[in-house]
């Protein structure tokens, strides 16, 4: 039955839920994009002075501000930086300088000055500038190349590569609540927040946004991206808005928060990963970054505060399933860094000569698949929504989410309270991510082949054990399969109460979904964590890799079944 399903939604063609591009939010920011960046900086101006009631304070966050910005441009500047932009802060600098020097009573409309025009060049920066034309032609460019990459790496024949005998939805399955999705955009603004494993997440997203019907979605991508000027020219034509990592300064970030508050509250559906990176560990993320998953909340009550029908949020979590991960071996390194400071001894570069081509040759022709898996929609409590977007309780009775903006029957503004909404979201998304996750054959394989190696070594800890040599690391195939259907068998008992999904091919004879999971777990890299010896013994060629891989099954206490 579900086999049938998975068929029936890849074959599936959605119509656009909004044909003209002049009628999506995402074209109408852009078309008035600088009456836009005024009241962008117009509100961040009122929240930081919210902030900064003091003027002494708001001096001391400005000179900060000036002392990191001329701090990083001399130790990290990118190509994507502004060119004025030592002009600038060292116009910033003197200017407070000659004001520090002075009674902060006796500046203040030169302070307020200062502050707007700091606040009005984040704002111009950040601000995305959507372009129908480049967005149709982007949109088709990446159709025909991936089309073409698969073709020609599935039937392996001369001629191949001009073929269009298999499609991107034979290789990208999407799964779960698209209908919900659908219905939702047309109620209200939906913010989609995925999980975060890959450098190309952020293209399979907006393939899946265009290739279920919706309009195109504002989505914060890191100013990095912005190096290469021709990426730089369709991400800023595709509605991104530019996300600097390196700033951490009062200005920037509420400047930053204030630009998607008020992009959602006009109606852009909205894309971050709540993650912030990219998952060094290869685990479902835990812990999400509250700032820009704030901003939905304050977005819902300042709607709830306008005249007429309010329009709801609604926040729908995402999970991408891949077989492999590009950049798994740099992640890992990463995390193992930090995680276990000078007691970890890094390897020399797994990627060896390989470069992205290769990848995209070699994922394209490999039979795995990715899985991008759509949970239900939320409101920005947390709360389940049915599909007219009404907010549902414990009991599927419908409640009215404005009740939590008020005290005393009035509507009123309280940080500290939708501080404790944030938390709450955060929580409700994580439980979904863990509830939506589709474990593929080669989560499962990698989970069980290391939890055994870990069990056998149980006096090492996890860094002793990644040092093991390779000859001590073998498990016998018959013991690994008896391992192998006792926790299937527990993940069939989860996905039945509700706790867990998996892919069609975990069904079915245990030796094939083995040898499935093995022959794709990690396929891209040079050295293989997973494969079988010339015994068909199981054994690994990168214990650091498999553990990557093997943090996905992190979280549902299957540790116990080894």
């Amino acid at each position: 039955m579900e086999i049938l399903e998975e068929k029936k939604n890849k074959n599936r063609k959605y119509k656009p839920i909004l044909d003209r591009i002049p009628d999506w939010p995402v074209y109408q920011l852009s078309k008035n994009r600088k009456e836009f960046i005024e009241e962008v900086t117009r509100k961040s101006v009122e929240r930081i002075h919210e902030l900064r009631p003091n003027y002494k304070q708001l001096i001391d966050d400005l000179q900060a501000t000036a002392y990191r910005e001329q701090n990083r441009i001399k130790r990290n500047r990118w190509r994507a930086d502004p060119k004025d932009d030592a002009q600038f802060w060292s116009m910033v600098k003197n200017e407070l300088v000659e004001l520090s020097a002075k009674n902060p009573d006796e500046v203040q409309p030169k302070i307020d000055d200062l502050l707007e025009r700091i606040v009005h060049r984040y704002a111009s920066e950040i601000a995305g500038n959507f372009k129908p034309n480049s967005y149709r032609f982007a949109r088709e460019v990446i159709k025909f190349w991936f089309a073409r990459l698969l073709n020609g790496a599935r039937v392996k024949k001369f001629g191949a590569f001009f073929r269009n005998q298999y499609s991107l939805r034979d290789k990208i399955h999407i799964v779960g609540k698209v209908k919900m999705i659908r219905k939702l955009a047309q109620k209200g603004t939906v913010v989609m927040v995925p999980t975060h494993f890959s450098n190309l997440d952020s293209i399979l997203i907006g393939w899946v946004i265009h290739s279920i019907g919706l309009p195109a979605f504002i989505y914060g991508a890191g100013l990095n991206l912005f190096n290469i000027k021709i990426i730089a020219y369709f991400m800023n034509s595709l509605g991104a808005y530019k996300v600097d990592r390196r700033k951490k300064n009062l200005p920037y970030l509420e400047t930053l928060k204030m630009y998607s508050n008020l992009a959602i509250q006009k109606g852009a559906h909205s894309l971050f990963f709540p993650g912030g990176t990219r998952s060094r560990s290869g685990m479902i993320e835990k812990q999400l970054k509250l700032g820009l998953l704030s901003t939905a909340i304050e977005a819902q009550r300042s709607l709830y505060n306008t005249e007429g029908e309010p329009r709801k949020i609604f926040v729908v979590p995402v999970t991408l399933n891949y077989h492999f991960v590009l950049e798994a071996p740099d992640l890992i390194e990463d995390y193992l860094h930090v995680k276990g400071q000078d007691r970890y001894f890094p390897e020399q570069d797994k990627y060896g000569s390989f470069q992205l081509i290769k990848f995209l040759i070699k994922f394209f022709g490999n039979r795995s698949n990715i899985s991008v898996s759509i949970g239900p929609g939320l409101d920005v409590m947390g709360n389940y929504v049915d599909d007219e977007g009404n907010s549902l309780d414990n009991s599927g009775r419908i409640i009215d989410t404005r009740e939590y903006f008020t005290s005393s029957g009035q509507l009123t503004v309280d940080r500290q309270r939708e501080d404790e909404y944030t938390r709450m979201l955060s929580q409700r998304i994580v439980t979904e991510y863990h509830k939506i996750n589709r474990v593929f054959a080669s989560h499962l394989v990698s989970f069980i082949a290391f939890e055994m190696w870990v069990k056998k070594y149980h006096q090492l800890d996890l860094f002793s054990l990644l040092r093991l040599p390779e000859e001590d690391l073998e498990i016998d195939y018959e013991e690994f399969k008896v391992v192998f259907k006792r926790v299937r068998k527990q993940i069939f008992l989860l996905k039945e109460q509700g706790k867990i999904n998996f892919a069609s091919h975990l069904k079915g004879n245990s030796d094939v979904v083995i040898t499935r999971g093995v022959d794709n777990v990690g396929v891209f890299h040079l050295n293989r964590p997973l494969l079988k010896n010339k015994r068909g013994n199981i054994i690994t060629k990168d214990l650091s890799l498999l553990y990557y891989y093997h943090n996905r099954m992190v979280g549902y206490d299957l540790e116990q079944l080894i």
